[in-house]
């Protein structure tokens, strides 16, 4: 069986024991609202890390673009 990281050393007995008790504290209507604003909440970290590695990707662009315009204006003096 394979085994995921963050689960570490828990067996399937520790799991469904923790799944139970997540279910006795929430109840069964509660749950899919818990995991969909869960779902929510990792989408927008996603996004936000996309958009952080757009503006880096974009940034030596912009270096580049800027350099470029000081040494044209620096010429025309």
């Amino acid at each position: 069986m394979c085994s995921l990281l963050f689960i570490g050393g828990l067996g399937m007995s520790e799991i469904l024991l923790i799944a139970l008790v997540v279910l006795l504290f929430f109840g069964g209507k509660k749950i899919p609202e818990l995991m969909k604003g869960l779902g929510k909440g990792v989408k927008s970290f996603k996004d936000g890390m996309n958009e952080i590695e757009k503006d880096i990707k974009e940034m030596p662009e912009n270096k580049t673009d800027s350099s470029e315009k000081k040494s044209d204006s620096s010429e025309n003096k």
